[in-house]
């Protein structure tokens, strides 16, 4: 399976509280004008309708024959059997409503349903962030390769989806990756989502700008743009709203990729403010631990971080610690690179695009899986 020269026909949608895009996909590319309609989220026949009449317009663009519907819609839900369950930002779905099952007696083709954090990891691990370090490194002369990859979405909430080599890696209960309700490291009974969304973002600006939260607090690329000296406001509250949100996020990752071990791609509204997060973030993976007694410090991760939007330290991170050993016995030479790391890098292909093209991958795996 090869996404980017792959023939066949799939229909895709990247599903918010507000609305519903469409695309046709042949080859990684569009083959027929993207569709925007409204969702509806409050009238489940008016929200239905669109998901009907929009991929029937997107079917008719493309000559009429697809192979498959694949697309990302909020959870929770039991994706594998197509069920939407209580969802907050669409609540006309309460209740659970078959949605998959539905699609599939109307247009009969499979349909698959995954989340936009799993498929937005979906498509950074084969079209986007990995393979393009995998040919950097390449392309460095450094024998190392990644085959995993945590994909994150930082915006209106903090999503997750998790890569292992190459396949997407969805839990028994399609509930994988859902790194938002880790715990949050500076309000130990809340979650992180409060500390790296939007809206906290917003609440750290407020307090630290004298603010209340009902008053008209500026949006988070309004208060970049403070840090930055280009906007007036609290230059200061600013800064500290994304140092903040650097130190909760880069504990969430600290824990997720102790476990995951790859590389990690950040995407979504806030992740163009990476220049004022990023050092907090790496700084708490590059942290330490100590023992309860609070001596014997031990690095926080087994694995060294870099930033891959920094050219310095992308070439250290390429470069790593290669060198060539001796096989005992032999004299044959042998690379080996002992620095253990990962890289976090910004997605290059835009959160929308690559829930897309995870949506069209994770479709063409299913179906030859089926085959």
């Amino acid at each position: 399976m090869n996404p980017a020269t792959d023939p066949r026909h799939v229909l895709t949608l990247d599903a918010g509280g507000t609305t519903f895009a469409f695309h046709a996909i042949r080859g990684n590319e569009d083959v027929a004008e993207p569709v925007v309609r409204p969702s509806h989220p409050d009238d489940l026949k008016a929200c239905l309708d669109t998901l009907v009449e929009g991929f029937e317009q997107q079917r008719r663009a493309v000559g009429g024959t697809i192979q498959a519907i694949s697309f990302a819609f909020p959870g929770p839900a039991d994706y594998a059997a197509g069920i939407i369950g209580d969802l907050q930002n669409l609540p006309a779905f309460r209740g659970g409503v078959a949605l998959g099952p539905m699609l599939e007696d109307r247009f009969g083709v499979p349909v698959y349903l995954n989340n936009d954090g799993d498929l937005f990891a979906y498509g950074e691990a084969l079209s986007g962030l990995l393979p393009e370090i995998n040919g950097k490194l390449e392309a460095a002369g450094n024998p190392k390769r990644f085959q995993n990859l945590l994909g994150l979405t930082l915006g209106t909430g903090f999503g997750g989806g998790i890569v292992r080599q190459g396949q997407l890696f969805r839990g028994d209960n399609g509930a994988a990756g859902e790194i938002w309700c880790t715990r949050h490291k500076l309000h130990r009974d809340s979650y992180a989502e409060e500390g790296v969304s939007v809206r906290a973002v917003k609440r750290a600006y407020a307090t630290g700008a004298g603010l209340r939260i009902t008053d008209q607090v500026p949006d988070p690329r309004e208060i970049a743009a403070i840090a930055e000296g280009l906007q007036p406001g609290s230059q200061g509250a600013a800064c500290e709203s994304f140092r903040l949100l650097g130190e909760v996020a880069g504990d969430a990752i600290a824990n997720a990729i102790s476990l995951v071990d790859g590389l990690v791609v950040l995407g979504g509204g806030l992740s163009g403010a990476w220049p004022h997060f990023m050092p907090a973030l790496l700084a708490e993976l590059n942290g330490q631990l100590t023992s309860v007694t609070g001596r014997d410090p031990i690095p926080r991760t087994e694995l060294a971080a870099f930033n891959l939007e920094d050219e310095a330290q992308l070439a250290r991170f390429l470069k790593g610690r290669s060198r060539h050993i001796v096989v005992p016995g032999s004299g044959r030479l042998i690379p080996y690179d002992p620095m253990k790391r990962i890289g976090i890098g910004i997605s290059k292909l835009g959160a929308g695009r690559a829930v897309a093209l995870g949506a069209y991958a994770f479709a063409l795996d299913a179906l030859d899986r089926s085959a």
